[in-house]
Order: structure tokens, then sequence, then C-alpha cells
């Protein structure tokens, strides 16, 4: 099993970035505990907002608002794991997420790529997507392997499922894939038991992970719930990423962007624990801010950093296992 570094941790070893106190944190949560209960989340699923809706939720009159009340939030963060592993296809290569400890994944998804051999600038493809794969199974200091090219060559609609047949075979270690709806994320799920022998000893030792968005502002679109609740049912692990915009999607402060971050993510942790408590959960961020001149999302600013780090300490004050983006 990898051994690997712990952040924020009282004694003279380790790296970290303390932005908020803990009574910080606390103001952060309750804030979001307002959000959820007296703004809400657009759900847009059918049988997502159902789930909440028996389960304490209430509706908004004509529209498809769903209001959670504290309680709700309360019980699924005191139900999900704190820790997780993260298994490998080689057991040499897993990793467990526990208490503060630290790993790394490469970033994704890149569009162009240079070829090495020509210097020529070049489309994604499945098979560039195998390369990078193993590049990325043989860096010792990459933890987990995200998808780090799309399988561009191949129809939109099932280019998850091509990603992950390109990465299934090429790596060691465990994955993060996208899965972009439920139909893609039970056929991911299908090839991944094949790789581990069987349905069984893939819930045992779970070497996939899919990554779920929802849409900032304060939505819970049909793709994430589809793909929260066949994870819940299969009892895999899911890792629900925001990707907040400062300044575009949410406030501009950090703070206040936090919060409808938090607020985002926290409404898929709870649809996973409503379907099956103790569902494995992980915290997921690539919130970052947007630049005001050209309307893109800023990745490399340094307020990403910044602000993934608060996600890290939120997901810490939860007891929770975070994936979040570097600066």
């Amino acid at each position: 099993m990898l051994k690997t570094l712990q952040a924020g941790v009282n004694r003279h070893s380790g790296v970290g970035l303390n932005l908020f106190s803990d009574d910080d944190l606390y103001a952060i949560h309750c804030a979001t505990l307002e959000v959820l209960c007296d703004v809400g989340i657009k759900v847009t699923e059918l049988e997502a907002r159902k789930i909440f809706l028996d389960n304490g939720a209430f509706p908004v009159k004509d529209s498809q608002i769903i209001k959670i009340p504290s309680f709700m939030v309360e019980d699924a963060i005191q139900s999900a794991p704190s820790t997780l592993l993260l298994a490998g296809r080689d057991p040499e290569k897993d990793y467990f997420v526990y208490n503060r400890s630290i790993g790394f994944t490469n970033f994704g998804e890149g569009v162009r790529v240079v070829n090495p051999h020509t210097g020529k600038v070049e489309l994604s493809s499945k098979k560039k997507l195998a390369d990078a794969t193993r590049i990325c199974d043989a860096l010792e200091n990459i933890t987990v392997v995200e998808r780090a090219l799309g399988a561009d060559d191949v129809p939109v609609e099932v280019q998850s499922i091509h990603n992950a047949e390109a990465i299934f075979n090429n790596t060691t270690k465990h994955t993060f894939i996208g899965a972009n709806n439920g139909y893609n994320y039970k056929q991911i799920i299908k090839m991944a038991a094949v790789v581990a022998g069987g349905m069984d000893k893939l819930r045992e030792r779970p070497t996939y992970t899919p990554l779920a968005c929802p849409n900032s502002p304060l939505t819970m679109n049909h793709d994430l719930s589809e793909v929260v609740i066949a994870g819940a049912e299969a009892s895999m692990p899911i890792n629900v990423i925001s990707m907040a915009l400062a300044g575009g999607t949410t406030p501009v402060t950090l703070a206040a962007t936090l919060v409808c971050h938090n607020a985002e993510v926290l409404s898929g942790l709870i649809l996973g624990q409503l379907v099956r408590k103790g569902t494995p959960f992980v915290y997921g961020s690539s919130t970052t801010i947007m630049d005001l001149c050209t309307t893109t999302a800023a990745v490399g600013a340094p307020e990403l950093g910044m602000l993934n780090a608060g996600v890290a300490k939120l997901a810490q004050f939860y007891s929770l296992p975070s994936f979040v983006a570097g600066g």
C-alpha cells in the first residue's frame, strides 16, 4: 500500500495552508445550512427529487427546487465514511485515505497533445489517452490516475466508456473517470467488475470512482443524479466535484463561493446517503475564479489554490475524504 505525507497536522512535518479557523469553518457550515433550507437546490431529475421529498425535503411550488432541512444535511455527514480505500488493480498500488493523508493525481482533461516526435499539436484520441495513462502509471508520485486526455475520436455520447477502456487497460492504480450519465456509469462498472474478477470483489476493493459534477449555481442535473443514485445502489464510492466560478456562477468573495460550493457538493452527499447509508463519498472541487476580462475559468490562478485549500479544510471539518485541484 502506498504511503504519503499528511497536511495541516500539529507537528513539525508535512505542509499546510490554514485559511480558516474552526469558527470560520463552522460559520461557512451554518451559512450552507441556511442556503440549503431557505434557498434550496434545483434537482432536475424526477427520481432524485422524489428521493429527497420522501425523506423530509420540501418542494417549492411550480419549480424543480427542493429545500433541504438541516437534519438531513447533518445525518448525511454523520453516515458517510471518514476513511476510504482507493484500491489499485495491483494491491501494492492501493491508497488508503484517512485523517489528513495526501496523495497526488494528474490533471485532466486535455483536448490537444504535442506530438513528442514531430512537435506538432494534435487532437486528443483514445490511443493518446492510453499512452498518457501508461506514463501516469509509471510516475511514482502519481498516487491515483485521472483521465489525462479524452478519447475525442469516438462519439461523444459514449466517450466516457472508451475513456474507461483505455485507462483500465493501461494502469495498475486506482482510477477517477467521469461517467457523464447513469447509462455510461453502469457500463463502466461492468467493465471494472470484469477486471476485478466480479462485482463482489469490486465492491470489496473498488478500483474505480466516478467524477460527477453539479451545475453551478445550486443545480443537481440529470447526469449527476443518475450517477450518484447508481453508485449508491452499487455500494461504490462517488466523487461529487463542484466547478463553481467565483465572480461568475457564485459571489466573488472566497467565503461566499465556498458556501455555494459546499451546498452543491453536500446535496450530492445527501442524495447518496438517502439511497444507501454509508455510501463512500469523496468531497471534490475544481472551483476557481472567472477571469472577468475573458470570461474563462482561471485554472492557473493563485485563487484556485486558495479556494481549494479552503475546500480541503471544509472536507476535514466534515471528516470526509477530499479531491481538490492544485494551484
